[in-house]
């Protein structure tokens, strides 16, 4: 959520930041509901006032009256009556007033709601101006010796590749017939030492984190309540990806979602919370199982196992003080990791700057890691894939727009604690998501005899196994 006050005085840039993101949002018609429903809070604060006034007064006014009253005949009766019940009257019509306006703002809430949930945080300006990923910039690569990245695979390696696709059936990694049987299209199963090199990466790039980089180890519920999914900025924008468990029609007080990312358990720890400053950063990495609906993928991707329903990722998450420069250090810190992650795995990979256009509702920056993957790209006239790029990480900087919707709050020193409290900045980036992570794995260590060399890293969690095949 952004910063109401900010967008009150600055209309501008957030008009633009929403142009910038290819977002159409009504900036003028959320400020206009804005105004109406400010007037009606400070009306009805006012007649609040007045009528705890009137409710001090009452009894000192009437007191005098019943007695005169009790002395009054005729028509000096009648008007000190008139007199005591106006007092009486006077905080119930004003009762009558603040209902009134309590209507007026209920019935702006909705749509005030709605939009103000849509405004996207504006881009950084040194994030250039884009329509889609097409106007994403290359800012570096890296290659592992004895890569050339200007040589396709066959001259590196002396021989043709074949896709994760055809490893998978060779080697029996993966039984996509029975993982369709099961759960249709987009669905797999992990079979023999498919499923333990899965589990390799994994238990790997959580000891990474939390061994290596200092981040706590945390396990989050995949079930959330739709308020976590608002929290850390996954609705509405991105409500025709999630999973909808309907418990609502079977009795429960509230539906389920199924998350796409353990970002939403990691951030949603801390709804509602004010944190101690002293605490803080808060360096957070867990594994979980994701789903993803796809809506809109439809004819990309379906084969293999690159764009799936239900995968899992080891995700790492940082809560800062609200300080734009250590947002900065912990983007460059957190892409650093993912970097030296994907170099001990051997694999090629370039940076990607995210253009505005691709950045979603909820950056102010992003950084995409793509893996080199030689099974992807068009093929040759032998049929050969020429390879390319594919997305395997992306590590997003977004201030205080999650924690501004989850209350996460943190206290600065002060006299005993009693500080200003103050959103906290997050950040998140993807540390390795299987098993897509395996095709870049399968396809750059594959032999020429159709075998997969395993990463030396991964090696310890594989009991020892060098080789698949």
């Amino acid at each position: 959520m952004i910063d109401l006050k900010d967008l009150r005085e600055n209309p501008d840039r957030y008009r633009t930041g929403a142009a910038r993101k290819q977002m159409a949002v009504d900036i003028d018609r959320l400020l206009e509901l804005d105004t109406k429903r400010r007037e009606a809070l400070s009306e009805q604060e006012s007649l609040r006032a007045e009528q705890n006034r009137l409710s001090k007064e009452t009894g000192a006014k009437i007191g005098p009256l019943m007695g005169q009253l009790k002395k009054a005949e005729g028509d000096e009766r009648t008007r000190i009556q008139a007199e005591v019940d106006a007092i009486k009257a006077a905080p119930a019509a004003l009762k009558e007033k603040i209902q009134s306006l309590q209507e007026t703002i209920d019935a702006i809430k909705p749509e005030f709601d709605e939009i103000l949930l849509s405004v996207p945080l504006p881009p950084d300006e040194d994030v250039p101006v884009g329509e889609s990923a097409d106007d994403n910039i290359e800012l570096r690569r890296w290659s592992p010796d004895g890569w050339d990245a200007d040589k396709s695979f066959h001259e590196n390696r002396g021989f043709k590749p074949l896709t994760h696709i055809e490893l998978c059936d060779r080697l029996g990694l993966v039984d996509f017939p029975r993982g369709v049987k099961l759960a249709g299209t987009r669905s797999y199963v992990l079979t023999g030492m498919g499923m333990r090199l899965h589990q390799a990466v994994l238990r790997y790039a959580i000891d990474f984190m939390a061994d290596t980089n200092g981040f706590t180890p945390m396990s989050v519920p995949v079930i959330v309540k739709e308020e976590a999914m608002v929290g850390t900025g996954f609705f509405p924008a991105g409500r025709d990806q999630a999973y909808h468990i309907e418990e609502t029609a079977r009795g429960s007080g509230h539906d389920l979602f199924l998350t796409g990312t353990g970002e939403v358990g990691l951030m949603g720890l801390h709804q509602d919370e004010i944190l101690d400053e002293a605490s803080l950063p808060i360096r957070y990495v867990t594994v979980s199982t994701c789903f993803r609906r796809e809506a809109g993928a439809a004819g990309k991707d379906t084969a293999g196992l690159y764009r799936i329903h239900q995968f899992d990722k080891v995700e790492q998450v940082v809560i800062c003080k609200n300080d734009e420069a250590e947002s900065r250090e912990w983007h460059r810190k957190m892409i650093g990791f993912v970097e030296a992650f994907l170099q001990s795995l051997e694999l090629p990979y370039r940076l990607l700057q995210c253009c505005t256009g691709d950045l979603g509702v909820k950056n102010a920056d992003m950084i995409d890691i793509e893996c080199w993957m030689p099974g992807r790209g068009e093929p040759d006239a032998d049929g050969v894939p020429s390879g390319e790029f594919g997305e395997t990480h992306s590590a997003s900087r977004l201030y205080d727009y999650q924690c501004r919707r989850l209350n996460m709050r943190y206290r600065g020193g002060g006299e005993a604690g009693q500080g200003a409290t103050t959103f906290c900045h997050s950040l998140n980036n993807t540390v390795a998501a299987s098993p897509r992570i395996l095709i870049p794995i399968l396809e750059n260590h594959q032999n020429a005899d159709g075998s997969v060399s395993v990463p030396r890293v991964l090696r310890p969690y594989m009991n020892g196994i060098e080789r698949i095949g």
